[in-house]
């Protein structure tokens, strides 16, 4: 017996950024989200994201929305997640859902239209339909990637300090980081690289900070068994 089905193809991303440091907080990850003006979930805040064009793959429709709805462009990494195709995930038509990891440099500060905002993950507001499943996801994928492939290029400006790439750690991660183990194991399995240069001095002055750089800035596997575990 044949069964006919209608449904509808929706692409969102589950963008992550660390958020710089403040004086009276640490570097946190954050997702970016955007709030329903409309029901179904009127306030409740989604994923950017929409509709599957008829002519355009999965990976392109995931970058095309984000620049449209959300003017954000500079994706430095972007992978396929999971599918969701629940028949209930959302009211009316039957909708399944593709969805993306997407990474952007903490140096990266894109205008936001203004119902949409960096959340930090650790605090989210009150998600639409099941994208807080979403972010958990993909969160987990981050954290699973950290520990054995180079990720963490997408998440780092061009050049950083140590500290910098501790917090991104820190932040990405959700528990501490050692600043010379994480060194030591990054620079063994040829991640990142001294770039002979120094950071400028801060305001208290000090010996200045060398610089690094990711040695690639495209994801490959660094050690496929490793997995970075919290202290303790």
């Amino acid at each position: 017996m044949s069964h006919g089905s209608t449904a509808r193809h929706e692409v969102l991303s589950v963008v992550f950024r660390v958020s710089p440091p403040a004086p009276d907080a640490p570097a946190e990850l954050c997702v970016l989200l955007w709030q329903r003006a409309l029901a179904p979930d009127r306030g409740a805040w989604a994923l950017p994201g929409g509709t599957l064009g008829d002519d355009e793959n999965l990976p392109d429709s995931a970058r095309r929305q984000l620049a449209e709805k959300v003017d954000v462009r500079e994706v430095r990494h972007l992978e396929q997640l999971s599918v969701f195709a629940e028949p209930g995930r959302v009211p009316g038509l039957r909708t399944i859902a593709s969805t993306f990891l997407g990474l952007v440099p903490l140096v990266a500060d894109p205008v936001l239209p203004v119902d949409t905002r960096w959340h930090p993950v650790s605090a989210l507001p009150r998600t639409a339909f099941d994208h807080g499943t979403m972010v958990s996801h993909a969160r987990t994928r981050l954290v699973a990637k950290l520990s054995y492939t180079n990720i963490a290029f997408a998440l780092a400006p061009d050049e950083f300090t140590l500290s910098t790439l501790r917090d991104i750690y820190c932040a990405a991660l959700g528990y501490q980081v050692d600043t010379t183990n994480l060194q030591r194991v990054l620079t063994r399995r040829g991640v990142i690289a001294s770039t002979g240069r120094t950071a400028p001095p801060g305001p208290a002055g000090g010996r200045p900070a060398t610089l690094y750089r990711f040695a690639d800035a495209r994801l490959r596997v660094t050690d496929e068994f490793a997995a970075l575990k919290p202290p303790g």
